[in-house]
C-alpha cells in the first residue's frame, strides 16, 4: 500500500483515496511575474514524481495546478516594466510552460487562472461572513478571523500565540485588524491597479482564497491531496485549510510538501548571487540530467544543487543508457517478462512515502545484473533485466534512449542512432565501422567511452 508523510498529521501515513482506484489531487502552481527558477523545477518535479508513480501503481489521476495571475509581484512587476497585469502575466506563464516542457513536467489536467475564479471567490467570501468568520474593514476590505478557527496552526504545529509572537516577519500587522494573524481575503482597490466590482466595495481578491476556489470547483469540497513546497505551509496553506474548514469543507484530505534546495551550500536566494534559472541550466545540462539529480534526493530532504552533484548525475545517466544501447545490440527479446523481485523491491522503496534514492538503487541494480548476464551469454536474463529497467526509469520519467526534449535534441538523437550502430558492429566484430562511426563523432565534438557496462558520452 502506498504511504506518504502528511503533514497535517506529522505522520507517515497509508493512503486510501476518497474514491477506490482515483486520486484528486491539487498542487499550487506559479504566480506569473518572471521567468522560474530551479526551485519552481524542484517543486514541480516533486508533484511529477508522484503523479507519473501514483498512475503507474494503477490509480487514475485527476492532477490540478494553478496560476496565479494577479498578485502584488504582478502589480509591481508591470508597474517597473510598463506593461499591463494580464499582458505580464500571460508572458510570463508561456515562459513557465515552455520550460516545464523543456524540463519534461507533464501538464496538468486542469490549468485554472485566478482571475478566471473572482465570483467563485466573491461567494465564498460572502459566505464566510455570513458565518462571522470574516469581517469588513472600511477602505481596506475583508479579513478572516483567525480566531474563528479552532486548530489554526496545526498544519505547521504552532499555536496562534507562537505565530503571532513572530507576526510581523509573516504576516500583515495592521492595528485595524482583530488579531495580527487575521489575513485578506479582499483587498480594497489601489489607484491604477487591477479590480473588480464586489458587496464591499472594489478591489482584487486575497492570494490564499483563490485555491481554496479553484480546488473545490475541479476536485470537490473533499478531495485526496493538496501539495506544494514546503515554503508555502504557513501562512498560505494554513489560511487555506482556515477558509476551507471556516465554510465547513472537508478540504484536503492530505498535504504534501517538498523541501527546498541549497545551491552549493547555501540557501537559494537572489541576495547571495546563486539565483539560478531553470532555462540557464537547461542550457548547461540536458533535462534529464537534473530530473536524475532531483530523484537522487529524497523529496522531503533538502537538495545540494552543484556542479559536482550535477556531474555524478550525468555520469549516472550515461551509465543507464549505455545499458540500454548494449542491451538492444545484443538482441535481447524486448517482450521478455520483467524481473518480478525487482519490481517488487522497487515499489516497497517507492510505497513508503516516495523514497526515490532507493528506487533508484533498484534501477542500477538491475543494471548491473543486466550487464553481467550479457557479459555470461545468459541473454533470458539479462531481456528481463532490460524490460524492467525500462518499466521501472519510466515510472520516474526518466528516458533510456535519450532525451529530445531540449535544444540539442537532433545531436542526441544523432549521437544515440550511431552508438547503437557502433554496437551492433562491435558485436559483430566489425571494428573497422566501429573505428569509422567513433572518428566520426569525434570530428562532432563527442567523446565517447567503452565501459564494462557500455559506452558512455559527453560533449568537448
Amino acid at each position: 500500500m502506498v504511504s506518504f508523510y502528511d503533514t497535517r498529521r506529522r505522520a507517515v501515513v497509508p493512503f486510501e483515496p476518497l474514491v477506490e482506484g482515483r486520486v484528486s489531487m491539487y498542487v499550487c502552481g506559479p504566480t506569473v511575474y518572471d521567468v522560474p527558477h530551479i526551485g519552481h523545477a524542484r517543486t514541480a518535479l516533486t508533484f511529477d514524481m508522484i503523479r507519473r508513480y501514483l498512475k503507474w501503481r494503477g490509480y487514475e489521476v485527476s492532477f490540478v495546478s494553478n496560476i496565479t495571475d494577479i498578485d502584488d509581484k504582478i502589480i509591481a512587476r508591470a508597474a517597473e516594466t510598463g506593461t499591463t497585469e494580464p499582458e505580464l502575466a500571460a508572458r510570463y506563464k508561456q515562459v513557465y510552460t515552455e520550460q516545464m516542457d523543456r524540463f519534461g513536467i507533464a501538464r496538468p489536467d486542469h490549468q485554472p487562472h485566478a482571475t478566471e475564479y473572482v465570483e467563485e471567490m466573491l461567494g465564498f467570501i460572502g459566505d464566510l461572513v455570513d458565518r462571522g468568520a470574516a469581517y469588513a474593514i472600511e477602505g481596506k476590505g475583508v479579513y478572516f478571523s483567525v480566531a474563528a478557527h479552532a486548530r489554526y496552526g496545526d498544519l505547521i504545529a504552532r499555536t496562534p500565540e507562537e505565530l503571532r509572537e513572530g507576526a510581523g516577519a509573516r504576516v500583515e500587522v495592521d492595528a485595524d485588524k482583530a488579531d495580527p494573524l487575521d489575513f485578506a481575503l479582499w483587498k480594497a482597490a489601489k489607484p491604477g491597479e487591477p479590480m473588480w466590482d464586489s458587496p464591499w466595495g472594489p478591489g482584487r481578491p486575497g492570494w490564499h482564497i483563490e485555491c481554496v476556489a479553484m480546488a473545490t470547483d475541479l476536485l470537490g469540497e473533499t478531495f485526496d491531496i493538496h501539495g506544494g513546497g514546503d515554503d508555502l505551509a504557513f501562512p498560505h496553506h494554513q489560511n487555506e485549510v482556515a477558509e476551507a474548514e471556516g465554510a465547513e469543507l472537508g478540504f484536503a484530505r492530505h498535504w504534501i510538501h517538498g523541501a527546498m534546495l541549497n545551491v552549493n551550500g547555501e540557501k537559494m536566494a537572489k541576495s547571495l548571487g546563486n539565483f539560478t534559472t531553470l532555462s540557464d541550466l537547461l542550457d548547461a545540462y540536458e533535462p534529464q540530467v537534473l530530473r536524475l539529480l532531483m530523484l537522487q534526493t529524497y523529496y522531503r530532504t533538502v537538495m545540494e544543487l552543484s556542479d559536482d552533484a550535477l556531474a555524478g548525475a550525468s555520469g549516472a545517466l550515461d551509465r543507464l543508457r549505455a545499458w540500454h544501447r548494449r542491451a538492444v545490440a545484443a538482441g535481447v527479446d524486448q517482450t521478455a517478462g520483467a524481473n518480478a523481485d525487482a519490481v517488487a523491491r522497487f515499489t516497497a522503496a517507492m510505497d513508503d512515502d516516495f523514497g526515490t534514492p532507493a528506487g533508484l538503487a533498484v534501477v542500477f541494480d538491475l543494471v548491473r545484473e543486466g550487464n553481467a548476464a550479457l557479459d555470461a551469454g545468459d541473454t533470458d536474463r539479462a531481456a528481463a533485466a532490460h524490460v524492467t529497467v525500462g518499466d521501472l526509469a519510466g515510472a520516474l520519467g526518466l528516458k533510456l534512449a535519450g532525451d529530445h526534449n531540449d535544444g540539442d535534441d537532433a545531436q542526441t538523437e544523432m549521437v544515440e542512432k550511431l552508438l547503437a550502430e557502433r554496437e551492433r558492429a562491435r558485436a559483430a566484430k566489425d571494428f573497422a565501422t566501429a573505428d569509422r562511426i567513433r572518428d566520426q563523432l569525434a570530428d562532432d565534438g563527442i567523446v565517447i567511452e567503452d565501459t564494462p557496462g557500455g559506452t558512455i558520452w559527453r560533449k568537448t
